[in-house]
C-alpha cells in the first residue's frame, strides 16, 4: 500500500508527481529546490543560501511523512557546479548527525527553473510499535 505524502511546508508539486510516496516503512523523496513553500519563488542569491532551503524543504516533507531528516539512508545531490561540493558537505552537517545516509553527488548541466542544487532521497522510518 503506498501512501501520497503532503505538505504546505515545502514547495508544491509542479507536475505530474508527489512530494513523497511513503510504501510501509520506506519513503521515497521527490526532488527539491530553493524554493519558498509559500511563495513558490526561489530562494537566496547566493549557493548557500540555496543549498539552506532545498534542506529545509527536505526536513518539512520528511516531518509530514512522520520522520526527520536524520531518517534519509539515501540522498541524490544534483549539482550544475561540482565546485560547490565541499559547501554541500560543509551545510549538510548541520542538517545530518553520524551515523550520514549513502550519497551520491552528480553534475548535471541544468536543474529546473535554473537553480544550482537540487536532493532527493529516500527515508526509513524507525519502526513503531
Amino acid at each position: 500500500m503506498k501512501t501520497i505524502i503532503s505538505t504546505e511546508n515545502a514547495p508544491g508539486a509542479i507536475g505530474t508527481y508527489s512530494q513523497a510516496v511513503k510504501v510501509n516503512n520506506t519513503v521515497y523523496l521527490s526532488g527539491q529546490i530553493p524554493l519558498d513553500p509559500q511563495s513558490m519563488e526561489i530562494v537566496g542569491d547566493t549557493f548557500e543560501a540555496q543549498t539552506h532551503q532545498v534542506f529545509k524543504n527536505l526536513c518539512a516533507v520528511c516531518e509530514a511523512a512522520g520522520g526527520e531528516i536524520n531518517d534519509m539512508v539515501k540522498v541524490n545531490i544534483f549539482m550544475t557546479d561540482l565546485s560547490n561540493f565541499a559547501t554541500v558537505n560543509e551545510i549538510m552537517s548541520q542538517y545530518f548527525t553520524e551515523p550520514y545516509p549513502a550519497r551520491a553527488a552528480i553534475g548535471v548541466s541544468q536543474l529546473p527553473k535554473g537553480v544550482d542544487i537540487e536532493i532527493d532521497g529516500v527515508m526509513e522510518l524507525p519502526n513503531v510499535s
